[in-house]
């Protein structure tokens, strides 16, 4: 294995292991600077942050190391993050699930996601267009931050904790 594959995976186990930590994060330290990192509840955006903080931060340290995969890495964090969100919907919403086990499976799939994507990825256009990715990226980021304050009515904004999905959703 290449010292550039073991600082990945090394990377990558840091990146899950801070994200799990970061569920329990606010129900330890409840204040506004937790609220920002960590979900607040136990909805399917909250649980956007354990993705997209260690893999922000992940990518950012990558960079150093790799930066011409910069756009492949931003398209990676916006597709990791959609594919959590997307089949947490179907498993959570329309299949009424309700398995840690899942979840857990779910968010290491798609933080495994994060890191494999941009060595699949191997064209030059994504050079053209990281700008636009890196801002997408950020303004992930920025809807994180808002939504954890102003979250939006819906399926994905509703807290789920606590009893049956089917019944905690809005009419």
């Amino acid at each position: 294995m290449s010292r550039q594959n073991r600082t990945e995976l090394l990377v990558f186990v840091l990146a899950a292991a801070v994200g799990t930590g970061l569920h329990f994060l606010y129900q330890l330290f409840p204040c506004v600077f937790t609220a920002l990192i960590a979900p607040v509840n136990e909805s399917l955006w909250e649980h956007v942050k354990l993705l997209y903080w260690p893999c922000l931060i992940s990518g950012l340290f990558l960079h150093r190391r790799q930066p011409h995969l910069l756009g492949q890495r931003a398209f990676a964090l916006l597709v990791a993050a959609a594919g959590m969100l997307a089949i947490a919907y179907v498993y959570h919403i329309l299949l009424s699930g309700d398995s840690l086990v899942f979840d857990i499976c779910l968010y290491l799939a798609m933080t495994a996601l994060f890191f494999l994507l941009p060595h699949l990825l191997r064209q030059p256009c994504w050079q053209t267009f990281q700008e636009l990715l890196v801002l997408l990226v950020l303004a992930l980021g920025l809807a994180t931050l808002l939504f954890t304050f102003f979250p939006p009515p819906g399926a994905l904004f509703t807290d789920l904790s606590g009893s049956p999905t089917w019944i905690t959703l809005p009419c």
